[in-house]
């Protein structure tokens, strides 16, 4: 009589199946490496290194530069500009006619932080460094 061993196979039934399970986490690993390359762009800024006393008084005549809270964003001298190209065009053309002015940027407090960034970018771009940010004062 013949004799099977039961117990050996009895044992390798009751073992689970990994291979779906690994299936499925590759799948998942996958679909996650390709959704989380992610472009992130940003400005380099650099900021001067000053003693504590950041705030001062500005000089007479500046060119001026204003961030609105709503469209058109930019203002120049306190005129608002009708688009982003007729304001880069006039911020240009005043810096070129007065090379020794200062900039001065002042932003309402709910302007825009991309309007900012767009505006620091065209400064740089330019290469143009004689720049202040006004404030208000706390009290």
């Amino acid at each position: 009589m013949i004799r099977t061993n039961n117990q050996a196979r009895d044992a390798d039934e009751l073992k689970p199946d990994l291979t779906p399970l690994l299936d499925i986490i590759f799948i998942v690993m996958v679909f996650l490496l390709l959704t989380a390359s992610v472009k992130i762009q940003s400005l380099d800024v650099d900021l001067p290194q000053t003693s504590t006393e950041v705030l001062e008084e500005t000089q007479a005549d500046p060119i001026t530069i204003n961030l609105l809270a709503k469209a058109p964003y930019w203002a120049l001298q306190g005129e608002e500009s009708e688009d982003w190209e007729s304001f880069e065009t006039d911020l240009i053309t005043q810096v070129k006619a007065n090379p020794n002015k200062p900039i001065v940027i002042g932003a309402d407090k709910g302007a825009s932080v991309e309007q900012m960034l767009k505006l620091l970018a065209l400064l740089q771009q330019h290469q143009i460094k004689a720049t202040q940010l006004l404030m208000e004062e706390e009290k």
